[in-house]
């Protein structure tokens, strides 16, 4: 069931290019929190992300759902979301690039995808695990953002990223945007509709609003 909306009322990740001609970027706001997880010898396996939708596309995914069509999703609605929002992403690599030991890793398809309703706002979750747990070595990043800036992605103020398990005495760094040319300054045809519709999942203008995770190991 593809939910979708124009302009600041696009709320599935699914439809990411289906808008009209006069919205402005970004359509969706995310605000996000990360746990990266560890095997029981210390590898990095994967990363735990909730992502929570603003109130706008909170409510334009849950309209007419529920029983009563009023808006409150019965759990089977929830998990439909859940799986629909998930799968949307693999083309776009899951938002998320970790680089270890000098290397980009790659990620299996998600497991344990959720969907959840509180204050009027809805909470994506998921599993993303790695193909392969790596050594986490000194140190090894994270990166997570929308290429096309469809998405915009802020991490939480509190606690925006965890360790599950991880070697006694690591630590974790976390950094927003730091572009040298925000998009904001750029020319303003740069910045029409028809720029963004033309980006592609290999499109990087959204690399400027990464949110930059490092992890260090002693």
């Amino acid at each position: 069931m593809a939910r979708f909306g124009l302009c600041h009322l696009v709320p599935a990740i699914a439809m990411l290019v289906m808008v009209g001609p006069a919205c402005a970027h970004p359509h969706v706001w995310v605000t996000a929190r990360a746990e990266i997880l560890f095997t029981a010898d210390g590898r990095v396996s994967g990363i735990r992300h909730a992502w929570t939708f603003d109130p706008g596309n909170s409510t334009f995914m849950t309209q007419g759902l529920g029983a009563n069509h009023d808006g409150k999703p019965t759990p089977d609605e929830l998990r439909d979301l859940a799986r629909e929002n998930t799968r949307s992403l693999a083309e776009f690599d899951y938002f998320t690039i970790l680089k270890a030991n000098g290397s980009g890793q790659e990620f299996s398809e998600p497991t344990e995808s959720g969907m959840s309703l509180a204050d009027e706002v809805l909470t994506l979750t998921f599993v993303l695990p790695l193909k392969t747990p790596t050594d986490p070595g000194k140190a090894f990043s994270v990166e997570i953002y929308d290429p096309t800036y469809f998405v915009s992605v802020s991490m939480a103020a509190k606690d925006p990223v965890t360790l599950k398990g991880a070697p006694k005495g690591c630590a974790v760094a976390v950094t927003g945007p730091a572009s040298p040319k925000p998009l904001t300054a750029q020319k303003p045809q740069q910045l029409s509709e028809a720029f963004f519709q033309a980006l592609t999942s290999t499109s990087n203008v959204g690399g400027q609003f990464a949110n930059r995770v490092r992890v260090s190991c002693p």
